[in-house]
């Protein structure tokens, strides 16, 4: 076989097998792209935003539809530009198939200044300024803030009270009531507001005791205007009043 016949031979093989390359990869590239293209998307840990807006974030054309390069993009991914939102996870549950599974930032509540709802973790971080209000977290009023700024900590006398002010939110999500309003006064004393009505708890004492109390007293308390005293209330006295305000 002379030189030539055998560079011509050699660049056969070479064509060959490129073209197989090429043939191998168009057809992984399709069979990924078909058979790994999201038809079913499940959403679970999302409160702030709804279903269809998180799917809105995650699928947005493209490769974004597909469940394998997904569940590679969002592996545990912090998310810095989605307010509420620490980070996001896509687990593939069949090859069409995700769940988003997604981790709101912990949220203790939210202050009004200037026309504005700043709201901020359990820390006193600001992590939003809306000018909106985010149904299910309770405004704080009480709080003497100074100057703050996106991500820093909101300036109080007590930076303690944000961990107060959590604890509350939570205990409030656990017994399902719905508080318009959260105040603390100088002493740190709490009241909780309900429409034209409002729970003076006191300063802390057996807090989730009397929650689970409110809960049970609060159906009889619409439509009334008032004060219900449950700043002395315990296990030994169990004294609660409901002082009518005109």
């Amino acid at each position: 076989m002379n030189k030539n016949r055998m560079i011509f031979t050699k660049k056969r093989i070479m064509i060959i097998l490129l073209l197989l390359l090429v043939l191998f990869v168009g057809g992984t590239y399709y069979y990924i792209s078909s058979v790994y293209k999201v038809t079913k998307v499940e959403v679970e840990g999302n409160e702030h935003y709804t279903d269809e807006e998180i799917k809105n974030m995650i699928l947005q054309g493209g490769m974004s539809e597909n469940s394998l390069f997904l569940s590679l993009k969002y592996r545990n991914k912090e998310i810095s530009d989605i307010p509420f939102i620490e980070s996001m996870t896509v687990e593939v549950i069949a090859p069409d198939a995700i769940e988003i599974l997604v981790y709101e930032k912990a949220l203790a509540g939210c202050v009004e200044t200037l026309g504005n709802y700043v709201y901020f973790d359990r820390e006193g971080i600001v992590v939003e300024i809306s000018d909106e209000q985010t149904p299910g977290i309770p405004l704080v009023i009480g709080l003497r803030i100074g100057s703050f700024a996106l991500g820093e900590a909101l300036p109080v006398e007590d930076g303690a009270i944000f961990g107060d002010i959590l604890s509350i939110t939570q205990l409030l999500s656990t017994y399902e009531i719905d508080a318009t309003k959260i105040y603390f006064d100088k002493s740190r004393n709490l009241t909780l507001y309900f429409d034209d009505a409002r729970a003076s708890l006191g300063e802390g004492n057996e807090v989730e005791e009397k929650l689970m109390l409110l809960k049970n007293i609060l159906p009889s308390l619409e439509g009334k205007k008032g004060v219900l005293r449950l700043e002395n209330y315990d296990e030994n006295t169990k004294n609660v009043t409901f002082e009518v305000e005109q």
